[in-house]
């Protein structure tokens, strides 16, 4: 049997950070625990400051599929390359001819850009673009294939 399991990234502005990756991914904020009507109620009844509410940021999968997000601030910036990140796979795979698959990779390059993402390079494989490396607004990598 799987374990159940969630990504947590590190970040300065969690709201702003989850507000990127839900658009990357098409996730939503994340409802508030069973048995709570909002997460303020969540906050309230474990005894979070008020002022420490804002440190933290939840996305899930709509479909309740995919894992879930969390983004939790922190006081150091990033420093070094990611040694885990995600492919934001929106072409449909390498089965999927290049002449489909390229230009859905381009359309979310674009979008992500408009949102705040970075180009970091575009890598080839057997001489046409593959995929395309990115950094998020706070400068993790990622990939769009």
């Amino acid at each position: 049997m799987a374990t159940e399991w969630s990504l947590t990234i590190d970040c300065a502005r969690p709201a702003e950070l989850a507000e990127f990756w839900a658009l990357a991914l098409g996730y939503v904020q994340a409802p508030p625990r069973a048995g709570f009507g909002s997460w303020d109620e969540w906050f309230t009844h474990y005894g979070v400051p008020e002022e420490e509410r804002d440190q933290a940021a939840y996305l899930s999968d709509p479909d309740g599929v995919r894992p879930n997000l969390s983004f939790l601030q922190v006081p150091e910036g990033k420093t070094v390359k990611n040694r885990l990140h995600l492919d934001v796979q929106v072409g449909g795979g390498r089965e999927t001819p290049w002449e489909v698959r390229w230009p859905r990779v381009i359309e979310a390059v674009e979008r992500l850009i408009a949102a705040g993402a970075t180009v970091i390079r575009e890598d080839e494989l057997q001489g046409k673009p593959d995929h395309v490396v990115m950094a998020d607004p706070e400068g993790n990598e990622f990939c769009v294939l």
